[in-house]
């Protein structure tokens, strides 16, 4: 018991209540998630759209998506996190109610793209207010569970979704408004506003053309060297990570293997996630981000590059476990660095840049990727692990200089570290 005890401590302890509020609501709002899961079939099978017409919904939904990470990265950072993420709830969940009752397929696109607005508006919020109550030594530990939450909820929607669907469309989307709705009550009575209106200024670089000093807000983001370097890595880890759901069920269907067994594959890496991830801390503790960062890249570019010579469903799983184990690596530096990274008035404006990675990576990775894999067949995962070594290679060029980044920016902002820079945690 006490052994059980140390453990849970060193994971999870420490934390404040309104982190553990905040992770309530992403659970119930992930584990609740099923209508988008399911909007391609819903079109083609209850509303008789082409599958052509209905990949332009799901797509209109992903345009949204990319729209809403930077309006939500501004407002949280003007109106602040509270009143962005109810906004965002409250919001997304009346779009989908509406949805669960329309019937023109043009009506349904337009409240598709709009859902995918509204919904992706929480993220630089939710993301910028852990930033602000976890302290910089334990923001490893927070970042570690919220990704563990979100794979949690993703695996009971993903199961839960699927009985659903088969009893009523319109209840997916009910039931996903309604968890939509009971996490906007958790943040609504629990969680405070976070955003200190008094922050610190920061150096901005040069005046503008005019000689007066350019004010701070997303033009920031967009021009700052060291943050984008770290985005474009990012980047590359989400094409990675996203052959899983785009290009690897067509390659595991050239090899004769049907849904089931891809169904299998999927469910391995959601259960590895689930079991292992909240052992990740240890594993990666006092070593720096970089080298983390560089270790997990390869894994991914180990794991899909074995898919060269994959025909069997065993060399997939082994390849699975390879990959998923470089993904649950990354998590918690990948979400640190982004947070050291920004200045504390432009914390939400820096998470809404960094989340436009995974809506162009889940654009890229299935369009080039097909070609890719129709053209040179095998050879596109060796592309693919290539590429994933030359980002591991980045990684690690680019870690001493970012550091150096992040410590002139503690020191402008009148707070030295607590822990040292260059590690992921402190513990």
């Amino acid at each position: 018991m006490r052994a059980l005890r140390h453990w849970w401590d060193d994971t999870a302890g420490g934390l404040p209540a309104t982190f553990w509020y905040l992770w309530a609501g992403l659970l119930i709002n992930r584990a609740g998630a099923f209508a988008m899961l399911f909007l391609s079939l819903y079109l083609t099978d209850a509303r008789g759209a082409s599958e052509a017409l209905a990949g332009t919904v799901v797509g209109a939904y992903g345009a949204g998506g990319a729209a809403g990470a930077l309006l939500g990265g501004v407002l949280a950072d003007r109106w602040g996190r509270r009143a962005t993420l109810l906004a965002a709830h409250l919001t997304t969940a009346g779009l989908l109610v509406a949805m669960a009752f329309s019937r023109p397929l043009g009506l349904i696109a337009a409240l598709a793209a709009l859902a995918g607005v509204a919904h992706s508006m929480s993220s630089p919020a939710l993301v910028a207010a852990i930033v602000d109550v976890v302290p910089a030594h334990r923001r490893s530990r927070a970042f570690n569970l919220q990704f563990w939450a979100f794979n949690l909820g993703m695996a009971a929607a993903s199961l839960l979704a699927g009985l659903l669907a088969e009893a009523s469309f319109t209840a997916l989307f009910l039931v996903d408004a309604g968890a939509t709705l009971i996490a906007a009550v958790v943040i609504g009575w629990k969680v405070p506003e976070t955003l200190r209106r008094a922050a610190p200024a920061v150096d901005l670089g040069p005046p503008t053309g005019s000689g007066r000093t350019r004010r701070p807000g997303l033009y920031t983001a967009l021009t700052d060297r060291t943050f984008l370097v770290f985005v474009g890595l990012t980047f590359v880890l989400a094409v990675l990570t996203l052959q899983t759901s785009t290009i690897m069920p067509l390659a595991m269907r050239s090899d004769g293997l049907g849904p089931s067994a891809y169904g299998v594959v999927v469910a391995l890496g959601g259960a590895l996630i689930v079991i292992g991830q909240l052992f990740v801390p240890r594993l990666i503790d006092r070593h720096r981000k970089d080298v983390v960062l560089a270790v997990s890249t390869a894994l991914l570019a180990l794991g899909f590059g074995v898919l060269a010579v994959a025909d069997d469903l065993a060399v997939y799983l082994g390849a699975a476990v390879v990959w998923t184990v470089g993904s649950m690596l990354a998590a918690p530096p990948n979400a640190q660095i982004n947070a050291d990274l920004a200045p504390p008035q432009l914390r939400a404006r820096y998470q809404s840049v960094f989340y436009l990675t995974f809506p162009a990576a889940a654009f890229v990775a299935p369009t080039l990727g097909g070609v890719s894999l129709q053209y040179l067949g095998d050879r596109h995962w060796l592309i693919v692990g290539g590429l994933g070594l030359l980002a591991a290679l980045g990684h690690l060029l680019a870690g001493p200089p970012r550091e150096r980044h992040v410590a002139a920016l503690r020191r402008a902002a009148g707070r030295e570290p607590t822990a040292p820079a260059d590690r992921v945690s402190a513990g």
